[in-house]
This record gives C-alpha cells, sequence and structure tokens, in this order.
C-alpha cells in the first residue's frame, strides 16, 4: 500500500469520558498517518443510544485539540466520506444485513430476552455455558430452524427480531496482526453475533467494518481488547466481497495499573491519587467530578510524551519527544505485544522535563496567569519572572511555585513556630535592629552589594552568620525555606525589606 494511501480513524463512542488509553489509541493512529503522509479521522460511534451520555462527544473533541491531535476529516470537520456520526449513517446499514442474509452468511433470530435467559438457566443448572453456535442455532427460534413461512409471518407481523452472523463451522483461520504477528482462532469457539437490530440500528461490529470500508480506511489501529472480535471482522469483509480492501489489523497493548494485575481504571486513580482522564469530567447524572490532567497542572506535551512511551519505544535511550519528532520515528514495528505499566511518578518526571525546558519568561507568564491572577495579585511581570526562575528546579507543576515564592507577593503575617524556636532567641530583636541600620544605610540594594556590607558588618561583630541569617530569614520568610537571602531582599525592596523586620520584632 502506498504511503498517500493511509487512512486511519479512531473511533469513540460518547458513552461517557475519554479514558486515557483512548487518547494512546488515537495518537498512535495519528501518528501512524503524520508518518506516511495519510489521514486522521474521528468516527462518533454512536449506535448504542441507550449508553450515549450527553457532551461526551465534545470533551472527545476538546481533549484532541488539548492533546494537540489534529483531526483531517470527522464528525467536526467534515469531509468527502461523512457523515461521521453513525447515528446519521443509520439508513445505509441495513441493506448490508440484508445482502449476508441472501448470501446464507447471516440470519434473523427472533429468541426473545426472556427466552434466552431461560435457556442460560437450563444450562447453568447443569453447570454448562450457554453459547448461541453452530452447536445450538439449529434448536432455537430464528429463520435457520423455521419455516421460509413462518419466517415470513414473523416479519410481517413486526415481531421483534436480531440479524445475526452464522459463523462457519469448525474453520480454522489465520490471521495477521500488525503487532501480534499471526494470530489463529477456530470459528467453532466463536458465538454468532448479533450484526443488526429490528430498531434498525446496526450493532457496532456491522457499522465498525461497513464504516471502515466506506471510509477506504487502510489500517485499523485499536486496543488490544477488540482482538476477538478480529475473526468476526475478518470474516464480513470476505462475505460482503471486500476482502481485497481489507485494512490490515493493528492491537494494542493494555496500560496496566501501577500496582497489582490488569488493566487501569478510573479506581486506581482515585485510590492513588492521579488522573485517569486527559480533562476534568462532571457526570451530567450523578454530578461526580473526575480530575483530569489538564486541570492538575500538566502540560499537554508532557502528557503525549509519556503516553507514546505506554506500549511504544523509539529503540533509543532518548525520552523526551516533541508530537514532531514522535510522528517522524513513530512505527508499529516498535510497538510491544505486551501490556505496559502505568507509572504516576514517571509522569510527573517527564512534566517537570517540560517545565525546566521553558524560558524563564514563560514560566513566569504561565505563573502569571495560574497563579497569582487566580488569588488576584497584581504584580511586575519581569520581577515574577526572575523569583520563579530562583525556584523553577523544585517543583513539577507550575502551581507548586507558590508554595515556594508566596512570601514574595505577601508578607508573612505569622511565623512557622518550629523555627521561630530554633532560631528566633533573646537577642534576636536587639540584632535585627542593629541590621536594620546597616540595610538602611545602603543605597545600592542589588544582592552582591548588600551582601558583601552585611558580611563586613557580622565580621566586625565577631558572631556567628547564623545568629544574623537564621532570625532575618524567619522574618523575611516567615519560614526556614527560600533561595539565597540577599536575593530574596534585592526583589523585595528596601521599604519592604524594612517594614518585615519591624513586624517580625512586634510579633515574636
Amino acid at each position: 500500500m502506498s504511503d498517500n494511501k493511509v487512512r486511519v480513524r479512531f473511533a469513540p463512542s460518547p458513552t461517557g469520558p475519554l479514558h486515557m488509553g483512548g487518547v494512546r489509541t488515537a495518537l498512535f493512529n495519528y501518528l501512524f498517518a503524520r508518518k506516511h503522509g495519510g489521514k486522521f479521522l474521528l468516527r462518533i460511534e454512536d449506535t448504542d443510544q441507550t449508553r450515549y451520555v450527553p457532551g461526551a462527544e465534545d470533551y472527545i473533541v476538546e481533549a484532541l485539540k488539548w492533546c494537540g491531535i489534529t483531526i483531517d476529516e470527522g464528525a467536526t470537520v467534515g469531509g468527502e466520506y461523512g457523515p461521521y456520526r453513525q447515528s446519521e449513517r443509520k439508513p445505509m446499514y441495513r441493506e448490508y444485513a440484508e445482502k449476508l442474509i441472501a448470501s446464507g452468511d447471516a440470519y434473523y433470530a427472533f429468541d426473545t430476552a426472556e427466552e434466552l435467559d431461560a435457556i442460560r438457566n437450563e444450562y447453568e443448572a447443569e453447570k454448562k455455558t450457554f453459547t448461541y453456535n453452530s452447536e445450538t442455532r439449529d434448536q432455537l427460534n430464528n429463520s435457520l430452524a423455521l419455516s421460509a413461512e413462518e419466517v415470513q409471518a414473523k416479519l410481517e407481523s413486526g415481531e421483534a427480531y436480531v440479524v445475526r452472523f452464522k459463523m462457519p463451522v469448525n474453520e480454522e483461520l489465520h490471521l495477521e496482526d500488525e503487532i501480534r504477528k499471526q494470530v489463529v482462532f477456530n470459528t467453532s469457539a466463536l458465538d454468532d453475533k448479533v450484526l443488526f437490530k429490528s430498531d434498525g440500528m446496526p450493532t457496532y461490529h456491522l457499522a465498525n467494518v461497513v464504516d471502515d470500508y466506506l471510509m477506504k480506511i487502510s489500517h485499523v489501529i485499536r486496543g488490544e481488547e477488540w482482538l476477538p472480535s478480529m475473526p468476526l471482522h475478518v470474516l464480513l469483509y470476505k462475505k460482503l466481497g471486500w476482502e481485497a480492501a481489507m485494512p490490515k489489523f493493528a492491537h494494542l497493548p493494555l496500560i496496566l495499573k501501577p500496582v497489582g494485575k490488569g488493566k487501569l481504571s478510573k479506581r486506581d486513580g482515585d485510590k492513588l491519587g492521579f488522573p485517569v482522564f486527559p480533562l476534568l469530567w462532571k457526570d451530567p447524572k450523578t454530578q461526580d467530578i473526575s480530575s483530569g490532567y489538564r486541570e492538575d497542572g500538566y502540560f499537554p506535551e508532557a502528557f503525549i510524551n509519556m503516553l507514546a512511551f505506554l506500549g511504544w519505544n523509539p529503540g533509543t535511550e532518548k525520552e523526551i519527544f516533541s508530537m514532531e519528532e514522535l510522528s517522524q520515528v513513530f512505527s508499529l514495528e516498535r510497538v510491544g505485544k505486551s501490556g505496559s505499566k502505568f507509572d504516576p511518578e514517571k509522569t510527573k518526571w517527564f512534566n517537570r522535563q517540560y517545565l525546566m525546558a521553558k524560558s524563564d519568561n514563560e514560566i513566569g507568564q504561565l505563573f502569571t496567569q495560574e497563579v497569582l491572577a487566580k488569588k488576584g495579585i497584581e504584580a511586575d511581570q519581569d520581577k515574577v519572572n526572575r523569583i520563579c526562575a530562583m525556584v523553577k528546579d523544585r517543583v513539577d507543576f507550575i502551581a507548586e511555585l507558590w508554595d515556594h515564592v508566596n512570601f514574595f507577593f505577601e508578607a508573612p503575617q505569622e511565623f512557622d513556630a518550629k523555627t521561630a524556636k530554633k532560631s528566633w532567641k533573646d537577642d534576636a530583636p536587639e540584632l535585627m535592629q542593629e541590621l536594620k541600620t546597616v540595610l538602611n544605610g545602603i543605597s545600592d540594594f542589588t544582592s552582591a552589594n548588600t551582601e558583601a556590607i552585611v558580611k563586613e558588618w557580622i565580621t566586625a561583630k565577631e558572631i556567628g552568620f547564623g545568629k544574623i541569617m537564621n532570625p532575618f530569614r524567619l522574618a523575611m520568610v516567615g519560614a526556614g525555606k527560600g533561595p539565597h537571602m540577599f536575593d530574596i531582599i534585592e526583589l523585595l525592596g528596601k521599604e519592604e525589606t524594612l517594614s518585615r523586620i519591624d513586624f517580625a520584632c512586634e510579633t515574636l
């Protein structure tokens, strides 16, 4: 297949927020399309109207946008193969269900839910599992077991039915998966899946194959949970006469929980305190709120970089990749078969790398927008940039800067008791007043100059540096933390420095 014919799709169901596993599927499709100069489609698979959740589609679109995953064709941008919402394509599926019935590859089944439940219970009583397949279908309420007249009468009376695929008996299917290589299935182990419901809606299996064919999809890259559906999908291509146009299949490994076994779920995130959704989600029914990577302060680039490494690796030591770089080096050959453990700490590490790579100006601007503006604090931007630069190597997130620099914007109103006990001795007020006199006499209040003059004064007094510097820091910061003292007072300015010494002397 020539590169320019690469067409891939991300096809989520709007049944709730997009899980980070879904974002990774979208990302791998997007990177594959970009690598081969192809197209990335967004198709909304909303055939199951009972599970439809208002707002979910908008959430999916916004999440992809935040991640920097651009849609070439799809529900929100249009394209020549639309419509891209399955509910809007509803009239076209019946034709294919009828085609399969006509060729003998599918049949009408009239079994009611109650009838099927009764049969399941009978099987369970005998410690067996009921499967609707080649062994059982001839004794059930369907067009294979009934006469043509009976079937016609049922259809004319409007009796509810489903169309089931007639799975071939005991055929060995040797199928190619781009990641797992050859996978083998025996059709006798598979059931007769429902393809079409009497309400005129197709099930996922039929709609997905018909849409992929009509939208000329070249590669189906999706999660491992769809691997058991692959034989049915391949057989549908064959039975509909589309084998020559069948896409290549690639099933991505699972994202596993950080602790214990199994697939990563929202519960793991709730328990261990990390998001599993790209953006914050508010459930329209319960009003429950689930955290998102965006709102938790992650950069989209860091989130994407982390996701790319869940199941794929570049084969080198390099770990930091921009979206552009990823789309140049990504390949399905380097996607692993086995599940990938999610590591919340590594995710923070990625964020820290992106934070450290930003200029002081960028970090300062973000701090102003995301922290100071929300607190109603106005400050000189150059000063903010310098303050953030002093402590940026101590944090993983922009919001965490506040705890390291709050004293620059709000004078301490109380003092850390533990630090005060250790550093504010009986002679501290007297020494601080002397220091205030020294500082008051300095006209050039730059860090280097004040440091030289104060050090000279301390040396002349013949007392330990700690006796001055510890209570001085407590007066300026309210605690025993913060960057270099003389850098702090240069940014605070002379007036504010002297005022804080007075307040500490009165309060402590």
